[in-house]
């Protein structure tokens, strides 16, 4: 049979949805708030067809550029022949999640400012730069039997030919 290359061509995974998660989509999807500059994952809901983004633009991250009545304008970049392009499309507000990707680095932020503060107050001066997982500190493993028993050391026997 010949080969199809469709608009939803291999999408069978990709816009299936998880296990007791179908059926239609709830109202709070509707009732979101989306500004410009927010994030937000593109993920195709494949039980509302109007609006869909196509299948290369499903799991990226962008940037809302602009915002109408049932849409919102999103900056993705886009892989082509070996550069990337920002492409900005229009997707309904059924196929966009807010991301998630701005948590950890806005609760740096705040802790930081607060260390800021703490550090001004006292005077100390802080580091704020992240540090890879360091080694973990030595330490002395005190004797197992207590403090008049001798430590016995185990060695193997020789080998010896039983035949």
């Amino acid at each position: 049979m010949p080969h199809s290359f469709g608009v939803r061509a291999r999408t069978r995974d990709m816009f299936s949805k998880d296990f007791r998660k179908k059926g239609p989509i709830h109202l709070g999807q509707y009732l979101q708030t989306f500004k410009q500059g927010d994030f937000v994952d593109i993920y195709a809901d494949a039980s509302i067809h109007k609006g869909m983004p196509h299948k290369g633009y499903h799991g990226r991250t962008g940037i809302i550029f602009n915002v109408t009545k049932r849409s919102v304008g999103v900056r993705v970049n886009k892989l082509v022949n070996g550069r990337i392009i920002e492409k900005r499309i229009h997707v309904r507000i059924e196929h966009v999640r807010k991301s998630k990707c701005q948590k950890e680095i806005i609760r740096r932020i705040k802790e930081n400012e607060k260390i800021k503060a703490e550090a001004a107050k006292t005077g100390v001066k802080v580091s704020l730069k992240r540090l890879p997982k360091q080694p973990k500190e030595g330490y002395m493993l005190l004797n197992p039997g207590g403090d008049g028993t001798e430590i016995t050391t185990i060695q193997p026997l020789p080998f010896s030919d039983l035949i």
